[in-house]
This record gives structure tokens, sequence and C-alpha cells, in this order.
């Protein structure tokens, strides 16, 4: 090398393609990471819009009574002011139902569908954001490789689905 010209421009036009393929890498993993958590909570809030803010809703309980493929029914009993009683409601079958047991329930309005409320129905209806957390949280770790970010995301991700298991039972 000359010692009159400077080292950096050498190095410098050979680390601009790795720069640019680095921030890449990072905005589309970014990107993706924020897209699975989006679409986690989109997922859930469906649900949990009618389990968490119940205020003008109808509750009340719901004996299942039989089951079929997908879905469960039973009668409605309501327990709030201005709920009418219905001598069929359907719940979506899926492990937190089972024959023969009564529920804590929420009518989705203008409907006859039912979803669990009380603390089981609230985990419940996040477990889409808990998959989703799961999920982003390798995209964190193997993409934008901050493992500490990953860690957590993965944590909270099992802490949801475990605790939405043993609320369920």
């Amino acid at each position: 090398m000359i010692p009159a010209m400077p080292a950096a421009s050498v190095s410098s036009s050979r680390t601009a393609p790795v720069a640019a393929l680095r921030f890449g890498r990072v905005v589309s993993m970014g990107a993706v990471a924020v897209l699975i958590l989006v679409g986690g909570v989109w997922a859930s809030w469906s649900t949990a819009q009618h389990v968490m803010l119940t205020k003008g809703k109808e509750r009340g309980t719901v004996e299942v009574t039989a089951c079929g493929e997908d879905t469960c029914t039973g009668p409605f009993r309501p327990v709030s002011s201005g709920a009418s009683a219905r001598s069929r409601v359907v719940i979506d079958k899926s492990v937190a139902v089972r024959k023969a047991q009564t529920y804590d329930v929420i009518v989705k309005p203008g409907t006859d569908t039912v979803v669990r409320s009380g603390p089981a129905g609230v985990l419940f209806a996040w477990v889409p954001l808990g998959g989703a957390l799961l999920l982003a949280s390798v995209v964190v770790a193997g993409g934008l490789r901050l493992r500490r970010l990953a860690w957590g995301l993965g944590g909270l991700g099992i802490a949801l689905l475990t605790a939405a298991f043993f609320a369920v039972q």
C-alpha cells in the first residue's frame, strides 16, 4: 500500500454491499416479525373484544347438551339485565368446552353464538397471540439476531399458553 493512500477507501468498497444486505435482512425480518404479531392480535381480537368489553352485552350461562364436530349447543340462561333466555345457543367446540358442563358466557351481538367469559375466556381468547409470540421469537432470534428479545417473546408466549391451558381446565 502507498503511504499517501488512505486504508479506508479499499475496505469501504467491500463493506458497502455487506452493510446493504445486513440492512435488508433486518428490515425484512423485522417486517415479518411485526406481521406475525399483528396477525396474532387480529386473530385474538375477534373473540377477545366480546370477552373484555362486556358493557351492554348479554351475559349468562350455558349448559352444553350436545356437541357436533365443530360446535356445541345448549340453553342460555341470562344473568345480566336486558338479556333474554334462549333455548339454544352455539359455542365453538374446543378443549375448553365439554358436554354436560355449565359455563359463564357472553352472547356475540346479533347472533346466537356465545364465547366463554371470565379469566378463562380472556386467556383462551388470546391463545392465537401466544402462538404468534412463539413464532415471532424464532424470527427475531434467527433473522434479527436479537436473542434476548427473542427469549422474552418466547417466554411471554409460553406463559400465555400455559395460563390459558390451566384456566380452561
